[in-house]
């Protein structure tokens, strides 16, 4: 286990799931991690209309004004791991650190979205492939192992330095 007491305070916790199989669960368990050990508190839980689309403006405004930070994917396919390359970037163009989680038999769509959006090398978390078919303690223990990462990930964001979170 890494030393939490390094890390800045996360705040409130925005989860965006993209309807893909075990995508809420999956942020469900990495909420749950943040609230036991850096005394997070999630806020807004949502799932967006389809993964293929990207966030609504209505659900970007939502997230923004009752969220530190949000943990949105996963990435467990081409479009759904590019749509939440995509969200993420429109988290941080509002001023939300955002923590992407593609599964890594999908990085070079996530990898494409990110150039083509102007952004070749953001940074989002992998995990390994595949999330749909796992166990509710499967997904657990995948959340568990990701997030020294995920939290890394947040620490280091440029929108969580502007914000001071």
């Amino acid at each position: 286990m890494f030393d939490s007491t390094t890390y800045p305070t996360i705040g409130r916790v925005g989860l965006l799931a993209n309807t893909r199989r075990n995508s809420g669960v999956f942020l469900t368990e990495v909420g749950a991690l943040l609230v036991a050990r850096f005394g997070a508190s999630v806020g807004t839980v949502t799932t967006k209309a389809s993964f293929v689309l990207p966030v609504s403006d209505a659900t970007l405004e939502r997230l923004r004004d009752e969220c530190d930070v949000v943990i949105t994917g996963i990435g467990d396919c081409g479009s759904s791991s590019a749509s939440a390359i995509a969200d993420g970037m429109l988290l941080a163009q509002v001023g939300v650190p955002a923590v992407v989680v593609c599964s890594s038999a999908f990085t070079a769509s996530a990898d494409a979205m990110a150039a083509l959006r102007g952004e070749p090398g953001y940074r989002y978390l992998t995990i390994q492939h595949p999330v749909a078919t796992l166990s509710r303690a499967q997904l657990r223990a995948r959340a568990a192992a990701a997030l020294p990462e995920i939290v890394e990930l947040l620490r280091t964001s440029p929108a969580l330095a502007a914000t001071a979170c």
